[in-house]
């Protein structure tokens, strides 16, 4: 009687322990029912456990892993844990969670695998403290602390709170959808339509229809009729994307409606009246097309009334570990994967790179790294061949730490050569303090001048005027 009690209180001070911690706690058998399920659990999914217990946990939790990549399911087929993936439910208000979770094989004492268990942590506090933390650094989906974006951020509620045409210059993959985007959303006009089309990408005719429609009859096959694009965007907002591409006679009929706040769908008697803000994009410089007679001065003007320049990502490098830091978060959202961070290597070697398609081409980066590497830390190896390639030094015989050093002086001093010698800059770019940069630079020995370069690298903006 005494040996049964006593096995008996192993069993008692599990169910104790699981019942008092914070996380919860669920297990699965293989047909993936619920067998257990904690307090905890209870009350971060908001639904009760008798009523938990039998259900499949697609069911319960709603995460975006059940769509994509499962966690347990991996346990489940792979036969080992994983440790810390990010994941978020809708509990039954809902409303979604984000949640850290861990998982692995559970076993009876003698080793046969009876199903899964699951353990998960609300970590809705700490992503409001970390979207606090960064929303100085953040507007809608734009992240970036550079102090060119800074000043973009700064002035965007003004931009937005106004009716005013806003002209969006930057190279392709800088964020121009994004930050017309952001305008819309800090806008009055946030609950209607935001719409974007790619004026480049269709001739004349077929852009004519596509921006303002058309009635039955206007041509063959128009049997019934169709409303445009400034229809659709009717109190909401339209993005006219590579506004530089138009043809010199399709920027005549876009000045009349800028000008008149009306358009006229083909095959129509009377005018509509559009109550629509537009904003205008182009990866091409308008001033220069004015003086070259490509681009309609009168036009320039109408949609430069507030002028936004996006600095390629070249010309940013110190953004580009917070931007790492956030394309690796969303892809562990969107596709489950344990993915637990980046090495400093990998992230030098992401400084270092130029970046011709800009933030498009390293977000596009990242997505490639969670195919070829999705999980554990972020390596070298994980990177695309022409990141790598003739990118890592050589090691020398002299040994592991003399290399490690003289790379280390090499990646320093061509930062600073790209930042004109600004400390600050510099240590902005290598993501670390700049005490921590002035003592590498007298551990190495570096020489350096003694004008700190701040005075003498001016920022030069393109005021969007074209001269005279």
């Amino acid at each position: 009687m005494e040996s049964d009690r006593l096995n008996q209180v192993p069993a008692r001070v599990t169910e104790i322990i699981l019942e008092s911690i914070s996380d919860g706690v669920f297990t699965v058998d293989h047909e993936w029912r619920i067998t257990s399920f904690n307090r905890a659990a209870e009350m971060i999914t908001g639904i009760p456990r008798e009523e938990a217990l039998g259900r499949h946990c697609w069911e319960v939790f709603r995460s975006n892993m059940c769509e994509s990549d499962c966690a347990l399911r991996r346990t489940m087929k792979q036969g080992k844990p994983f440790v810390d993936s990010s994941a978020y439910i809708v509990n039954s208000r809902k409303m979604p969670i984000p949640l850290v979770v861990s998982t692995s094989l559970l076993k009876d004492e003698d080793g046969k695998v009876l199903g899964g268990v699951e353990i998960f942590r609300d970590v809705s506090q700490i992503e409001e403290l970390r979207k606090e933390l960064a929303g100085r650094y953040q507007v809608g989906d734009i992240v970036s602390r550079s102090p060119s974006m800074q000043s973009i951020f700064k002035i965007l509620p003004q931009v937005a709170d106004s009716e005013s045409t806003v002209l969006i210059q930057g190279e392709t993959g800088t964020g121009k959808e994004l930050l017309a985007r952001a305008i819309h959303n800090l806008s009055p006009r946030k609950g209607k339509p935001f719409i974007a089309i790619n004026c480049g990408a269709l001739p004349d005719t077929l852009l004519e229809s596509e921006l303002f429609g058309y009635k039955a009859g206007a041509f063959t096959h128009a049997t019934k009729d169709k409303p445009g694009q400034f229809a659709l965007a009717e109190g909401g907002t339209l993005l006219l994307d590579e506004i530089g591409d138009l043809s010199p006679a399709f920027q005549v009929r876009l000045l009349r409606v800028l000008q008149e706040r009306t358009f006229l769908p083909l095959g129509a008697t009377k005018p509509v009246r559009a109550d629509v803000r537009v904003i205008a994009a182009t990866n091409k410089d308008l001033t220069d097309l004015v003086q070259k007679g490509l681009f309609r001065q009168d036009l320039f003007y109408r949609v430069n009334v507030v002028c936004l320049e996006l600095p390629p990502l070249r010309e940013r490098k110190e953004d580009i570990p917070m931007l790492v830091e956030h394309f690796i978060g969303r892809m562990k959202r969107l596709r489950g994967k344990p993915v637990s961070g980046i090495s400093q290597e990998a992230l030098s070697l992401l400084m270092f790179h130029d970046y011709p398609g800009n933030i498009r081409e390293l977000e596009n980066i990242i997505e490639r790294i969670f195919v070829i590497c999705p999980e554990g830390e972020i390596g070298v190896h994980c990177l695309p061949d022409h990141l790598r390639i003739g990118s890592v030094p050589a090691i020398s015989p002299v040994g592991m730490d003399v290399a490690l050093r003289n790379t280390e002086s090499q990646v320093i001093l061509a930062a600073l050569q790209h930042n004109h010698y600004n400390r600050l800059a510099t240590a902005r770019m290598l993501n670390m303090h700049k005490s921590t940069l002035y003592r590498k630079i007298r551990r190495i020995g570096l020489q350096l001048p003694k004008e700190d370069g701040r005075q003498g690298v001016k920022n030069q903006k393109n005021e969007c005027q074209p001269s005279r």
